[in-house]
């Protein structure tokens, strides 16, 4: 199925490894020009060169909003103007509530959350004087439900509000926001591969009992479906976000 979607300028954060990397792949593959930021320079380079294609990268600390503007004023130097945002980048810390401390919680949404709405806000404004855009964040189920660390829930959480009060803001400017909320992937930087070379029993117990499909998810179908997203294929699908998890969520909205 050809989505429309080459030579559309795509801007992902976190595109240096897992989801990010992927996605990044899956927009290469139709034809996209893509640019990908994350805050090492090696991995960047490293991702640069297996993935391959119009592929520029930009390393910076995405939880500096002077890095933000920055790294978005390059992305329009480089590519002339921005078709896809992906707000993927994203990380958790700290434990339980009263384990973990307030900076703790202002860092998480630093980099999960004020991060996807400064971008948003930097791409709307470039995406209106074209008259259309999309923008695809990366949240997950555990936005929508306990599971994940407190700190990465909440701003999870956040992130699917946002999507839907942002999506309703601007589809009039012909402007799409839509999110993704990936379950447990797999993929060989992540913490489930971690944990799965660390205690292969108990990590297998958890698929058995956890996901009703009886694996882990793979990058590509997180990709696959940001991508779809993205496209024009998609055009009625306006502030929604959807589970891709092989029914790991307990939500059932």
């Amino acid at each position: 199925m050809d989505l429309g979607l080459k030579g559309k300028s795509v801007l992902i954060t976190g595109g240096s490894k897992g989801i990010g990397k992927g996605i990044a792949a899956s927009f290469l593959k139709e034809g996209a020009r893509v640019g990908i930021v994350a805050r090492s320079e090696d991995a960047l380079h490293e991702a640069k060169g297996e993935l391959g294609g119009d592929v520029h990268v930009y390393s910076a600390d995405l939880t500096d909003q002077s890095e933000r503007h920055r790294v978005f004023d390059q992305f329009l130097s480089d590519f002339g103007s921005i078709d896809v945002l992906v707000n993927n980048v994203g990380g958790s810390s700290g434990g339980k509530t009263m384990e973990t401390s307030l900076d703790q919680f202002r860092e998480a949404f630093e980099l999960n959350y004020m991060s996807a709405v400064h971008f948003s806000q930097l791409a709307v404004t470039n995406m209106r004087e074209k008259g259309e855009g999309a923008i695809v964040n990366i949240s997950s189920i555990f936005g929508r439900e306990s599971g994940g660390k407190p700190t990465y829930n909440s701003a999870k959480s956040a992130m699917i509000s946002f999507t839907k009060s942002l999506a309703d803001e601007v589809i009039k400017d012909g402007i799409r926001v839509n999110s993704v909320a990936p379950g447990s992937i797999l993929h060989p930087t992540g913490n489930w591969q971690k944990r799965l070379d660390e205690n292969p029993e108990k990590i297998n117990k958890f698929v058995e009992d956890e996901i009703p499909a009886g694996r882990f998810g793979r990058v590509e179908e997180v990709a696959d479906v940001a991508v779809l997203l993205a496209s024009e294929r998609a055009s009625w699908v306006v502030g929604a976000t959807l589970n891709v998890d092989g029914g790991q969520s307990r939500s059932n909205f």
